[in-house]
């Protein structure tokens, strides 16, 4: 996809968002089945169901998908497919690369050993490594509306107000 392909895409859909703002609130929405054997629980991710389960570090086997693994991953798609939107719109040549993200977490917390330590991420480190010819200035542009674009790093920036509830 080009930029002019990538614009006609979007232009529609921008103005139907300017012309009527709520259209462009949309629900995404998650789902984990706990049908699955053990400490663990099966998530439908769109295409696959994904079995999710204890960190070894917590106990578990490494045999299942851990969720913060998974947000990793989610931050590095994220990232990835915001990157390669914004250079396809500017132009900007991204021929290839590898985004790496990395998180720190003290599982003191997550098992309740010590109370000071906080349960979550405590550093999460995002490295882009890129095959491209764009200039300095361009690779600014292209970090500074990547972070700004992605929905997934913003979140963990800015935290939503998240509500929880047992029916």
């Amino acid at each position: 996809m080009d930029s002019l392909q990538l614009k006609n895409l979007q232009a529609p859909l921008k103005q139907q968002y300017r012309d009527d703002p709520a259209s462009a609130l949309v629900t995404l929405k998650a789902s984990a089945q706990l049908d699955a054997p053990g400490v663990s629980c099966r998530v439908e991710t769109g295409r696959a169901m994904v079995e999710a389960g204890l960190h070894p570090a917590t106990g578990g086997t490494g045999l299942q998908a851990c969720s913060g693994d998974m947000l990793l991953e989610a931050l590095a798609a994220c990232a990835g497919v915001t990157l390669r939107a914004v250079a396809t719109a500017l132009d900007i040549p991204v021929g290839g690369g590898t985004i790496q993200v990395e998180g720190d977490l003290d599982f003191r917390g997550t098992l309740g050993v010590s109370k000071e330590v906080p349960v979550g991420f405590r550093d999460i480190r995002v490295r882009f490594d890129l095959a491209t010819a764009a200039t300095p200035e361009q690779l600014k542009t292209l970090l500074h509306l990547t972070e700004r674009y992605c929905v997934v790093l913003q979140t963990l920036r800015k935290p939503a107000a998240v509500s929880v509830e047992v029916k």
